[in-house]
């Protein structure tokens, strides 16, 4: 599949690439040594005999390292520790009590 790598608020083209499997938004992705984190997903289509069809995909993305803290839970990745209750759950955003981390040296962490 054609992929575009875009960059997020500018759309400026980072890269041009073919991947068989195209990542979702929450997912990090390496090209070239470098780390992105997906944040949305464009599908373009063209029109062929009366039909359309998937030709390519935009993939919005910030340059962003993959957290050494980061792990996968429940099919998605999350940053910190998602057994605490003020986890965000989310691979953008670790907790609004100590969002730089991490969660151990965190007073208020407490399991959920």
């Amino acid at each position: 599949m054609a992929v575009e790598l875009r960059q997020a608020g500018s759309e400026h083209v980072l890269h041009r690439l073919m991947l068989e499997d195209v990542p979702q938004p929450g997912r990090w992705l390496e090209v070239e040594g470098l780390s992105y984190l997906v944040l949305q997903r464009r599908h373009r289509y063209r029109l062929r005999g009366g039909r359309y069809q998937l030709s390519g995909v935009a993939l919005m993305v910030k340059a962003q390292k993959q957290p050494a803290d980061s792990r996968w839970w429940n099919d998605r990745w999350v940053i910190g520790d998602p057994s605490c209750r003020f986890n965000a759950r989310s691979p953008l955003l670790r907790c609004a009590v100590l969002p730089e981390g991490p969660c151990e040296r965190c007073s208020h962490y407490s399991l959920s």
